[in-house]
């Protein structure tokens, strides 16, 4: 090979090595780039996803189903996880001020009783649409008040807990027919009578063999007749009611716990105003909760009922046993009846109707509790998390339905069973448990007067002590003193008496 060849293959072999190295190292920069692009992408789903924190195991398959539902349209994942810690709002703070993000919870549910204390720690910011609770879809008052705090919403009303008188339609049937038989039986008499006395005996004869049929409308009038508007009402019905041989009692509730015992109270006790935010707001010790405490104590000599004899279960499962004809059932009862009833657990008719007030002046009223979605101050993912709490609060929309799968009573959505919307008017007109954690030991203390009360002890002295120690607490006066109520005394006519003549 001459010289000038030798040259121009060495200038081919540098060329080619040159091209081999240059292809490499795009085929290089190309892989990186794929690379960090994957990268890139694994971050932008790790910034797409929504953490939600809850402590209610019985919510695990809806929030699961619901998640997955909300990710079929949207590019947010959304985590639920199950929290198991007593100190939740502190367990909320601490991961949110820790360095790891993942471990931050965008949004949770919390009973409203917490928002003050949340909101305060910069937990629970406001929603991103202060005014849709003002709008004709989501009129309801309950749950405006529920989660607003210092005149703003600081979360998504999700469901709720609050009372009902629950009957036994089958007994009140039976009732209502018994009585109008005798009616017409009493109206047969005296026409019959009328006729007699007009010498028409064929006709008195006749009218004997006459049976009375009343049609399924009727017999469900009188039963509305019959369902009781107050407490006097009931001891009314109890009176003249006769009680088939199961029928244990007429009227029994678990009187140990508060929120079955709280619409005793009345209309006049207040804590923290209509939003239970404001400490300005507290009247406790009052003449009209005097009285409303005093018609509630009375009722345990009506009813006899023994606070270490009731739970909330045992009341439920008399009352499914055919031993009780009216009780105080909370939002989970109406799945339990519903159930109860599809599987031939309770062979009778049963019915819901809003809570006896005390009198016609002394009206009642439901404490309520609300479970809220709280979007965390802290998230970065602030309107993803406000999207995803809306689309729960609308679950009917994706075909699942929060009280079918939980039993959970939904603040916003088509209650199932509850034709009459008993719950729901209750709700709307209930007292929300308070949020101000000056309070935090209210429901407690109020628990324990309650049952004092109940058990014999004196009214006025408890209900005073009561409200010297909540005032106490919210002023940090610890001298705080109620001046005393007097109760007015009924006063009862005198009778006079005329001797009869002897003889």
């Amino acid at each position: 090979m001459s010289y000038r060849k030798r040259v121009y293959a060495a200038v081919l072999i540098l060329c080619l090595a040159a091209g081999v190295f240059a292809v490499g190292k795009s085929g290089m920069q190309m892989k990186s780039e794929k690379e960090h692009e994957q990268q890139e992408s694994f971050l932008n789903r790790r910034k797409d996803t929504l953490r939600l924190w809850y402590t209610d195991d019985s919510l695990t398959d809806y929030l699961n189903a619901a998640a997955v539902a909300y990710g079929e349209n949207s590019d947010v994942r959304v985590e639920a996880v199950l929290i198991e810690d007593s100190e939740y709002v502190e367990a909320i703070n601490e991961a949110s001020l820790g360095r790891d993000d993942r471990q931050r919870p965008d949004l949770y549910l919390i009973t409203n009783d917490c928002l003050e204390k949340a909101y305060l720690a910069g937990l629970a910011d406001e929603i991103d649409d202060q005014n849709m609770f003002r709008i004709d879809e989501y009129e309801n008052a309950g749950a405006a008040a529920a989660v607003t705090y210092d005149g703003k919403i600081v979360a998504y009303p999700f469901y709720y807990e609050a009372c009902a008188l629950l009957y036994n339609k089958t007994y009140l049937k039976d009732y209502a027919k018994l009585q109008l038989e005798n009616e017409a039986d009493q109206a047969a008499g005296e026409a019959a009578q009328a006729e007699a006395d007009a010498g028409n005996v064929e006709e008195e004869a006749a009218g004997e063999d006459m049976a009375q049929e009343f049609s399924e409308e009727e017999i469900l009038n009188r039963v509305r007749e019959c369902l009781p508007d107050t407490i006097a009402e009931l001891e009314e019905f109890a009176d003249s009611y006769e009680a088939p041989e199961q029928v244990e009692a007429v009227f029994k509730w678990d009187v140990s716990d508060i929120v079955y015992n709280y619409s005793f109270a009345g209309d006049h006790l207040i804590v923290g105003g209509e939003n239970g935010d404001d400490p300005e707001q507290i009247d406790i010790y009052n003449l009209e909760t005097l009285q409303c405490l005093t018609t509630f104590q009375e009722l345990n000599q009506f009813f006899s009922i023994e606070t270490r004899d009731v739970t909330y279960d045992s009341v439920m499962q008399d009352f499914l046993d055919g031993k009780i004809v009216f009780t105080v059932a909370g939002t989970e009862a109406v799945n339990r009846m519903a159930k109860a009833q599809a599987e031939g657990d309770f062979a009778c008719e049963y019915g819901f109707y809003s809570m006896p007030d005390l009198t016609e002046e002394l009206k009642s009223r439901s404490l309520s509790i609300t479970t809220c979605i709280a979007i965390n101050g802290y998230t970065e993912l602030k309107e993803q998390a406000n999207d995803f709490a809306k689309f729960m609060m609308n679950d009917w929309t994706s075909g699942l339905n929060l009280q079918e799968t939980t039993g959970k009573m939904p603040v916003y959505g088509f209650p199932l069973y509850d034709e009459n919307y008993t719950f729901a008017a209750s709700y709307g007109e209930s007292m929300p448990i308070p949020k101000m954690m000056t309070t935090g030991n209210f429901w407690v203390q109020m628990e324990i007067a309650f049952t004092n009360i109940w058990e014999g002890g004196d009214v006025n002295a408890l209900l005073k002590s009561l409200s010297e120690q909540v005032m106490s607490q919210v002023t940090g006066d610890d001298s705080y003193t109620e001046e005393y109520i007097e109760l007015p005394v009924e006063e009862i006519p005198e009778v006079e008496y005329i001797e009869e003549p002897q003889g």
